[in-house]
């Protein structure tokens, strides 16, 4: 069994909330995930043995010009991840803009092989977080 790391940074609970559901999402699909938690405070034993890491943050900035991922210092200070496969995702409320290309940006720089990422809507965060695993699992499939 594959076995993944959520690693999330969250302001108001939302990207939290779509962390536990992306996760239960993947254990459905077979997977293990052996930890949802901060990126402030990873579980280091769980990244170290961890397939796949998955990035979370929400959306800072202007309701519809500069967005970017919120507390970037802190997934900025994550440690390497090199030679993982790892994914993004960000929750929204108006228009996340290119947050998911910039997070990709951060996993690329700590050495992950990015395999997409994707912006979720704070009121639709069961449907995104199940299309969410449908593309990411696609994606893994062809990588």
């Amino acid at each position: 069994m594959s076995n993944a790391i959520v690693l999330i940074e969250s302001l108001t609970g939302n990207t939290w909330k779509a962390g536990e559901k992306i996760a239960a999402n993947l254990r459905q699909s077979g997977w293990g995930v052996s930890s949802v938690c901060s990126v402030r405070k990873p579980d280091l034993h769980a990244l170290e043995t961890a397939d796949l890491v998955l990035l979370g943050s929400w959306t800072d900035g202007i309701f519809v010009a500069a967005q970017r991922p919120g507390g970037a210092g802190h997934l900025w200070g994550m440690p390497s991840i090199a030679g993982k496969k790892a994914a993004a995702f960000c929750t929204y409320a108006l228009n996340p803009g290119n947050v998911p290309a910039k997070m990709s940006g951060v996993l690329e720089s700590k050495g992950a092989t990015v395999l997409g990422g994707l912006a979720l809507h704070r009121k639709k965060l069961d449907q995104h977080a199940e299309e969410y695993v449908s593309r990411l699992l696609g994606n893994l499939a062809t990588a």
